[in-house]
């Protein structure tokens, strides 16, 4: 078999597995904008403010030490323990579900039947307000995150793939993680939103909040779910990418890699996430390896995926799994 065909394999499922990392950010904004028709431009920064804070609980750290020891004079920084990985998970679940009440009360409660441009500025309001707020609370500087999870190269398919072909392929165990955990959870969304009373009030809310309202839905708690479940989605994700390359300001930057995703397999479709990040994982991969560092000079990852975007709003604007909204006026 030639090499460079065994090369593109490698890189074809280095693409999947880099793919599932961008579907896991893409989730987030699907469930908001599936629930309450609202573009989440916050939802990057959660995944951040979610990984702060749970390396935060596990070192033991001091919330808003900075800022304590700036008013009062003193030197604290650390309590003298450290939580184990599953019960800060656990704890910092708790805070997403917290900051889920606190953004619906204090935010979107006042904004209902709003223009959708207003709910997404509210949004770009609250991503910068979380970011600083999770700067002030935890500190800005970069965290290492490790919660047990395996990392470094899968022996069993170097081994395996050396056999066959005469070159082990690098598939980073953490890759593998993370697509496993990305399946359960999209299996877990779709039965939620498909077959259980609080998934078809969450579709009926998206559709009119007015009408919703009307029939005895309860906004405040559809709206309170949807966003701790998205800050659910956040965690896991600020866990994976955490833990890859470390907590820190470059991390609320994955929203932009997830937009792509978004256009491609749609904004109201949870498979459509999966499918968009899929697509764009091996597209910038392949495309890079065959096309973009022979012949382009390389870096074409930067910029694949956004113009893969472009080409699919020119011909399917609503994705490949959206829905096409028609409007009779």
């Amino acid at each position: 078999m030639p090499d460079q065909l065994i090369f593109g394999m490698e890189v074809f499922l280095n693409g999947l597995m880099a793919g599932v990392l961008y579907a896991l950010v893409a989730l987030g904004f699907v469930l908001i904008y599936k629930a309450s028709g609202i573009f989440n431009y916050a939802q990057g920064v959660m995944a951040l403010f979610a990984a702060l804070t749970l390396v935060g609980i596990m070192e033991g750290q001091v919330p808003f030490s900075h800022l304590i020891n700036a008013i009062f004079g003193t030197e604290i920084h650390h309590f003298g323990w450290h939580v184990p990985a599953l019960a800060a998970i656990l704890l910092t679940m708790v805070v997403m579900v917290a900051l889920a009440w606190a953004v619906n009360t204090f935010i979107f409660k006042h904004l209902v039947n709003q223009e959708p441009i207003i709910l997404f500025m509210a949004t770009i309001g609250l991503a910068y307000f979380l970011e600083g707020f999770g700067d002030m609370m935890w500190g800005s500087d970069i965290k290492t995150m490790d919660v047990g999870l395996p990392q470094g190269i899968n022996e069993v398919i170097d081994e395996t793939t050396a056999g066959w072909f005469g070159y082990g392929f690098f598939i980073d165990n953490l890759d593998i993680v993370a697509t496993v955990i990305a399946a359960a959870l999209v299996f877990t969304l779709i039965v939620f939103a498909q077959y259980t009373k609080q998934g078809r009030a969450m579709r009926a809310v998206a559709d009119d909040h007015q009408a919703a309202l009307s029939v005895g839905i309860s906004l405040n708690f559809i709206w309170v779910m949807v966003w701790s479940l998205a800050g659910f989605v956040a965690l896991v994700a600020g866990i994976m990418w955490g833990t890859k390359s470390g907590v820190q300001f470059s991390l609320s930057l994955i929203a932009l890699k997830a937009l792509p995703v978004l256009m491609l397999g749609g904004f109201t479709s949870i498979p459509g996430a999966i499918v968009g990040g899929l697509l764009i994982g091996v597209g910038e991969k392949l495309f890079e390896f065959a096309i973009g560092a022979p012949y382009l000079g390389g870096a074409t990852e930067i910029w694949f995926a956004y113009v893969l975007a472009l080409i699919f709003l020119v011909f399917r604007p609503q994705g490949l799994f959206g829905e096409k909204i028609i409007e009779r006026v």
